[in-house]
């Protein structure tokens, strides 16, 4: 056996190397603990890097730490790759000058301003004629057409999450807003009551903005039949480029702001104009529940249209919601199994650092 070390497992690096404060604080957090002296500055304790961490740390802080939100997509201002090596072209604080040096040496890489390609801020054809009324009824007549039709077995539980209802333990009071309070959400309108509810508790709290001084309840509710959703999850199988993707429109406008609301309301009146019972649609919270990086690409291709294992890719990165239309408590789509009070122990945040100028 030889006694030479795999280049992948060569200590490079520690995290007392580094100036910049979330540099280390990120390096130690996700380093190795190991009881040796670091290669570079000497230091016993601080946490080892081999090429992976230290590429890792690099996409970390400064391409996720630079990923500007658009009204629709988002991308990085920073990307890195070997055949920069020893070109780097950003302009960092002072402070993480040497930081850089330290991580383009040792890893072999050179950081640029990066070009994105225009789809990932928005530039997909079926997402801009969902934003212009005039064509807006064409792509909503794809939408029902090309996205398949998902169930809500009967038997099947989900939650829905109050704060501060007037009588807590009054099922009522977890139906659908009355009709002259629709319009405020996602895919309610004037006229369209919705009960919101979803399979995984954590993102009812996400959903509802709760804090620790809100007085939470949450129902457990059952579904007392079949009920027909029209699944606007499912990841559309393409021929299309990612600008031609209805599949990526979709993706885009459950993780926008407000702005896009009018958008969703029209496709939920038209999926109950079609019969259905309501839709599952993707959580805006979803990136923030698993923790992933939005529109990740390779080479520019999104891996949500060419991951090898795609379904899989896109369902783990995807938090299901439930849209229910009209009052279903009130017609028995559904009922109450039973009322809890939810009481906030601990809130923790869980995140990574970038830097403030480039």
């Amino acid at each position: 056996m030889s006694d030479q070390t795999e280049p992948t497992s060569q200590i490079l690096l520690c995290s007392n190397c580094f100036t910049d404060e979330g540099l280390r604080i990120d390096a130690a957090k996700h380093g190795l603990e190991q009881q040796s002296d670091c290669p570079n500055c000497q230091s016993p304790d601080g946490q080892k890097l081999t090429l992976d961490h230290i590429k890792s740390l690099a996409w970390r802080f400064f391409v996720s730490g630079t990923t500007i939100r658009c009204e629709y997509g988002a991308a990085p201002v920073i990307q890195f790759n070997e055949h920069r090596y020893g070109q780097s072209d950003i302009a960092p604080s002072a402070w993480l000058e040497n930081d850089i040096r330290l991580i383009e040496e040792a890893a072999k890489i050179g950081f640029f301003h990066y070009g994105p390609r225009l789809w990932m801020v928005g530039e997909v054809e079926p997402l801009k004629a969902l934003q212009d009324p005039k064509t807006r009824p064409q792509i909503i007549e794809r939408i029902l057409r090309e996205y398949p039709e998902g169930t809500l077995s009967e038997g099947s539980k989900f939650y829905r999450l109050r704060v501060s209802p007037e009588r807590p333990a009054e099922p009522s009071e977890y139906d659908s807003p009355p009709v002259a309070f629709a319009g405020r959400g996602r895919l309610d309108s004037p006229g369209l009551s919705v009960m919101y509810g979803s399979q995984d508790l954590d993102v009812c709290i996400h959903e509802c903005r709760a804090s620790t001084e809100d007085e939470l309840y949450v129902a457990t509710l059952k579904g007392q039949r079949d009920l027909r959703l029209l699944d606007l999850t499912h990841p559309l199988e393409e021929t299309e480029t990612e600008f031609e993707s209805l599949d990526m429109a979709i993706h885009m406008l459950f993780l926008a702001r407000s702005h896009s609301y009018d958008i969703a309301r029209d496709i939920a009146l038209a999926a109950k104009e079609a019969g259905f019972d309501g839709v599952i649609y993707p959580s805006f919270f979803s990136l923030i529940r698993t923790g992933a990086h939005p529109f990740e690409t390779a080479y520019g291709l999104s891996l949500r249209r060419f991951h090898p294992e795609r379904n899989q890719y896109v369902e783990a990165d995807t938090i299901r919601n439930l849209a229910l239309f009209g009052r279903p408590m009130e017609s028995g789509l559904v009922s109450i199994e039973c009322i809890n009070r939810l009481i906030l122990t601990q809130v923790g945040y869980r995140g990574h650092f970038g830097p403030v100028e480039y």
